[in-house]
């Protein structure tokens, strides 16, 4: 014998199972398979029951809803499986684990976002109420919309006159337009500026100048005294001779002052 085998053949047996052991664990193994059994059975029961409710729920018009109470997922699962099958809608709305819930829907009637939010929410859909905010809503867009259409509408007329587009800069009239209608102004100060326009005649200003010339002439012969010129000519023995203008030399003077103003002008 080698020394493995010897070595082998020292060592203890490992202790042999009795039969009670053996039936123990057989027990167990029994138990399991008839809990897996009963699992099966509960859940094809539960799906056949689901089944029948929802053919009656799909052949009775009155509903539109099918409502099922809370219950564990895997039972969820078959009632989604089931409204499948049977081309409904469902949703599942709650806290997990808490309060979860599915509710069917039929195809042809389908729920709105509104009952969808409602349910989310964890309130109560009533179809009355909700037709009744509905209505009242679209009244209240019906009148904000006649509102708006009474308003007078602002007309907007595209310029494609240059002069009506600028005319913020250049005014209503052009330059030659303005320059045949130009006006001098109606006041002036206090002085209206009517009264401020000579209105006479070429012929009526010579006369006018001719005259206030005439008229300074005299004075200034008028303003020496007469007893400074006696005086003067009795100290000095000297004969003041005063020589006045005759008029065509006085009319000379003025024309040909006129002449050249109006050449400056």
């Amino acid at each position: 014998m080698d020394l493995l085998g010897s070595i082998l053949s020292s060592m203890e047996k490992p202790p042999s199972v009795g039969e009670k052991e053996k039936k123990l664990a057989q027990e167990r193994k029994n138990q399991i398979e008839k809990m897996k059994l009963e699992d099966r059975k509960r859940k094809n029961e539960f799906r056949a029951k689901v089944e029948k409710e929802v053919d009656a729920f799909l052949n009775d018009s009155a509903r539109t809803r099918l409502k099922y109470p809370p219950i564990d997922k895997v039972y969820r699962s078959i009632i989604h499986d089931v409204a499948e099958v049977a081309g409904m809608t469902s949703f599942s709305f709650g806290e997990a684990e808490v309060d979860r819930y599915i509710m069917l829907f039929k195809k042809e009637i389908p729920p709105t976002e509104e009952e969808l939010n409602a349910y989310k929410r964890g309130e109560k859909w009533d179809p009355e109420e909700a037709r009744f905010l509905a209505k009242k809503v679209a009244e209240e867009a019906e009148k904000a919309r006649q509102v708006e259409e009474a308003r007078e509408p602002v007309k907007v007329v595209p310029t494609s006159d240059y002069k009506a587009k600028y005319k913020d800069l250049i005014g209503e009239e052009s330059a030659k337009d303005a320059a045949r209608h130009l006006t001098p102004n109606k006041q002036f100060g206090f002085v209206p500026s009517e009264n401020k326009r000579d209105k006479r005649s070429v012929e009526e200003t010579l006369d006018a100048i001719r005259a206030k010339k005439q008229k300074k002439y005299d004075d200034g012969i008028h303003q020496v005294p007469s007893n400074i010129v006696a005086e003067l000519c009795s100290t000095s023995n000297t004969e003041i001779i005063v020589e006045v203008p005759s008029a065509s030399q006085i009319e000379a003077k003025t024309e040909s002052s006129s002449s050249s103003k109006t050449e400056d002008q």
